[in-house]
C-alpha cells in the first residue's frame, strides 16, 4: 500500500472549489482517523479512515468512476494519501486524484476548515436558525414550566440509544423524522406546548422547525442548547428512560401526509412512482437508495437495493450517508411522511432528492439489517481460541487488537494491545521480540486485512483470530478492561462534547461557542449551496 504522492495526478483547492460550487459530483475524502479529521477539514470532507477503506468504500461512494480527491497527513505514519489512492484503485475507482499539497495545502490557498464532526448539518441548523428565528426557551425556564405542571410535552430528536443514555426529565424519544408522524399523538389537544429537544443545537433546530414548516397547530419551541444548555444550567438529567413514541392513528397519518407533502413541495423536492424508478439510475450519477424509517421497521421488510437511514440521522449525517457531494438522491418510508419532511431538508442542503411515492401493496421485500457492499476479507492463517488461549500460556505470543478503541477499553483478550491498522507499521515496531503475532477485533474481519498488510512489515508469523474477539469470549475465556497496552494511539473516535454524561463543562460551553460562529464560516467558505426556505 505504497505509492509516490507525485506520482498521482492532483486536483488544486481551486479545482476543488469549482466543482462545488457548480454541482459536479465529487467526494473529498479526509483518510485521517476521526479525532484528526474532526480538528480541522473543509466543509464538504468525508471522513474515510484509511484503516477502513476496503469495509467502506463501495457503499459510501457507488460509482467506480465518480471524481474522489484524497488527502490525509498522519503524525505516526505521514502521507497517507498515496496509500489510500492505492487501495481504492484496487477497489476498482478509475477517477481518483490527491488533494495538491493537502490539507495544508487548502488552509495556504485561503481554504475555510471547520472542526468538529457532521459539520455541513451542523452549520445548515444554525443557518435555519437565524434566517428562519426558530423558536426556543433557555433550560431555566423549560425546567420552571415542568416544575410547575405546565400542559406540555418534550421529545427528544436523538437516536434512542443517546436518549436512553441521558435525558431531559419527563422526555418522551421521538427521532427527529418522527416527528411530523407521532406529535399529534403526545400533544392531541393545540394548546399544550411542545419542546423539542436533542443533545446541543442542531436536531432540536431541525425537529422544531419541521413542526412549524408542517403547521402544527401547538405551540412549538427548541430547548435552547439541549441537555448540554440543561447541565451547564446545573439541572439534573435522568438516565435510562425508555418512553418512546407512541403509533400514530389513522386520522393522524392522513393528516400528518398532507403535511409533509406540502412543505416538500415547497422545498423543491422531486417525485418518483415505482414504476419509473429505474429511470434515476444514470449511467454518470451516483443514486443513494434510502429508506428512512426507524431501523426497527427496516428490518421488519424493505425494498431490495434501499439502506436503512433513518430520516432524523440522515439530516444529522449528511456528510456520512451523502459523501458524494452533487449525488442523486432517493427516500423511501411507507407512509409519505418521514420521507417528505426528511427530503424537504435535503433539498434546502442543495441535493437532488426524489421521494418514492405509491410502493404497490405487491412489491418485492425483503427482511433483516441492510448488508454493506465491501471487499471480501482476504485470506489468512487462522486459530481457534482454544489454539490462543494455549500460546498465551506458554508466551511468546503477541495479540494486537483491531477494533475500535472504545470497544478496546470495553473488554479485550488478557495482554492483547489496542492497534490502528493504518499505524500497523509503527505498532509492530513497538511490540516486544515474540515468535508470532495473533490479529483479532470483534469478528475479525478488519483483522484480515491488518493481517495481510503485515506480510510486507515483518517476517514474524501472523496468525488471525477466527471469529474475533467474540469468539474468545463464546469460548468462556474472559476479558481485561482499561488502557492496558496502546501500541496506537487513541485517534480512531473524536469524543464529542455532547456525548456521555462526563464531558467537562469548558468542552460543552466551547462546543456551543462553536456552533454559534458556523454561520460565519459557512459565509467565509462560500461553497455550501443552502437555500432556507
Amino acid at each position: 500500500m505504497s505509492q509516490a504522492a507525485d506520482s498521482l495526478p492532483a486536483l488544486s483547492c481551486q479545482d476543488v472549489r469549482q466543482a462545488l460550487l457548480q454541482g459536479t459530483e465529487i467526494a473529498l475524502i479526509d483518510v485521517r482517523e476521526e479525532d484528526p479529521y474532526a480538528q480541522a477539514h473543509p466543509l464538504w470532507a468525508a471522513n474515510f479512515p484509511l484503516s477502513r477503506l476496503e469495509l467502506e468504500a463501495w457503499s459510501r461512494i457507488p460509482r467506480r468512476d465518480t471524481l474522489i480527491v484524497v488527502y490525509g497527513h498522519d503524525d505516526v505514519s505521514g502521507d497517507l494519501a498515496p496509500r489510500a489512492a492505492a487501495v481504492l484503485k484496487a477497489l476498482g475507482y478509475e477517477n481518483v486524484h490527491v488533494l495538491a499539497d493537502g490539507l495544508q495545502g487548502w488552509i495556504d490557498a485561503g481554504g475555510e476548515v471547520f472542526r468538529d464532526v457532521n459539520v455541513p448539518s451542523k452549520a445548515f441548523g444554525e443557518l435555519v436558525e437565524a434566517e428562519r428565528h426558530t423558536p426556543s426557551l433557555g433550560a431555566e425556564e423549560v425546567k420552571a414550566l415542568i416544575d410547575g405542571k405546565s400542559d406540555l410535552v418534550v421529545v427528544d430528536a436523538r437516536r434512542y440509544d443517546e436518549y436512553h443514555t441521558m435525558s431531559i426529565p419527563g422526555a418522551t424519544s421521538v427521532p427527529g423524522a418522527e416527528l411530523v408522524l407521532r406529535v399529534r399523538e403526545l400533544a392531541p389537544d393545540p394548546a399544550t406546548r411542545v419542546i423539542v429537544n436533542c443533545a446541543g443545537r442542531t436536531r432540536s433546530i431541525i425537529g422544531t422547525q419541521s413542526l412549524v414548516n408542517a403547521g402544527i397547530p401547538n405551540p412549538v419551541c427548541a430547548l435552547r442548547n439541549g441537555t448540554i444548555g440543561w447541565t451547564l444550567a446545573g439541572q439534573a438529567l435522568d438516565r435510562g428512560a425508555t418512553r418512546r413514541h407512541p403509533e400514530p392513528s389513522d386520522a393522524t397519518r392522513v393528516q400528518a401526509r398532507a403535511d409533509a407533502r406540502r412543505v416538500a413541495d415547497k422545498a423543491g423536492v422531486r417525485r418518483v412512482d415505482w414504476s419509473s424508478l429505474a429511470t434515476l439510475e444514470a449511467p454518470d450519477r451516483n443514486v443513494y437508495w434510502l429508506d428512512v424509517r426507524t431501523p426497527e421497521e427496516y428490518e421488519a421488510g424493505h425494498l431490495p437495493g434501499f439502506a436503512s437511514a433513518p430520516g432524523g440521522q440522515l439530516v444529522q449525517e449528511t456528510d456520512h450517508v451523502l459523501p458524494v457531494r452533487g449525488a442523486r438522491v432517493v427516500l423511501a418510508d411507507d407512509d409519505g411522511v418521514r420521507a417528505n419532511m426528511s427530503a424537504s431538508w435535503l433539498a434546502q442542503m442543495g441535493w437532488e432528492v426524489h421521494v418514492l411515492d405509491a410502493v404497490p401493496e405487491d412489491a418485492p421485500r425483503q427482511g433483516g439489517p441492510w448488508r454493506r457492499p465491501s471487499l471480501p476479507p482476504p485470506e489468512a492463517d487462522t486459530i481457534d481460541a482454544g489454539q490462543l488461549a494455549a500460546w498465551l500460556e506458554e508466551g511468546g505470543t503477541a495479540v494486537l487488537d483491531f477494533t475500535t478503541s472504545a470497544n478496546y477499553v470495553k473488554g479485550h483478550i488478557p495482554g492483547a494491545g489496542f492497534a490502528l491498522r493504518a499505524q500497523l507499521a509503527a505498532a509492530l515496531a513497538a511490540s516486544p521480540a515474540v515468535h508470532r503475532y495473533v490479529f483479532t477485533c470483534g469478528s475479525s474481519l478488519l483483522a484480515r486485512f491488518a493481517a495481510r498488510d503485515a506480510r510486507a512489515l515483518t517476517d514474524v508469523p501472523v496468525f488471525v483470530l477466527e471469529g474475533g474477539t467474540a469468539a474468545w469470549v463464546a469460548a468462556g475465556h474472559a476479558l481485561r478492561q482499561g488502557e492496558a497496552w496502546l501500541a496506537s494511539p487513541r485517534t480512531d473516535r473524536y469524543r464529542r462534547p455532547y456525548e456521555g454524561t462526563d464531558a467537562p463543562r469548558e468542552a460543552m460551553q466551547g462546543y456551543l461557542d462553536w456552533e454559534f460562529g458556523l454561520v460565519e464560516q459557512l459565509r467565509r467558505d462560500g461553497t455550501h449551496g443552502f437555500r432556507v426556505m
